[in-house]
């Protein structure tokens, strides 16, 4: 089942049970060797239809608790990608990790920064949170780029922060306020 949080000009940002678990899993296969060099290393369990419905369920249960929102991108009937609220702080912190990632074959169309706009606007607004953070690694600069774009900020750099496909990776640390909180 496929629930819209919000839709953009050209795509419908949703959020999927563990019955999508084939469109998931279409797309982590698709997109398994470009993903690769960005993610942490997948076991061959993870492009199981098992495990997708098992992350499913677990990111649902985190929905549910508060902890996370996670988005899919749904454009022209398929999934392009994902955007996601982690690590939700509430209290005096208000804040998120962001993470996302995209179809190899879609980069450099705008269809990122348009989903990201719309996630965005939908924490500070919806989930009144105050900060979203991304941490980049520097040698991404498709993603930095985007980031920028959106009016992200760079507060230093964070050595060896992720283990990224068995390396230890330093991330530059991207913020954005919503400054109308403040």
């Amino acid at each position: 089942m496929m629930k819209l949080v919000c839709k953009t000009e050209r795509m419908s940002l949703v959020k999927l049970d563990h019955s999508s678990a084939e469109l998931v899993l279409d797309y982590v296969n698709r997109n398994r060797a470009f993903l690769k060099q960005w993610e942490i290393e997948r076991d061959e369990t993870y492009f199981t239809k098992e495990y997708q419905v098992e992350l499913l369920e677990k990111e649902a249960k985190m929905m549910e608790e508060g902890q996370l929102l996670k988005v899919w991108m749904l454009y022209e009937e398929r999934l392009i990608g994902s955007i996601a609220l982690n690590n939700i702080v509430r209290g005096a912190f208000q804040s998120c990790h962001l993470g996302y990632r995209m179809d190899g074959n879609l980069v450099n169309q705008g269809l990122m920064t348009e989903g990201l706009k719309a996630i965005i606007a939908y924490a500070f607004e919806v989930m009144d949170l105050h900060r979203i953070e991304a941490n980049i690694m520097p040698r991404n600069a498709a993603s930095l780029k985007v980031v920028k774009k959106l009016g992200f900020y760079e507060e230093g750099l964070a050595l060896k922060y992720l283990k990224i496909h068995g390396v230890w990776e330093d991330h530059i640390h991207m913020v954005l306020r919503n400054t109308a909180l403040e």
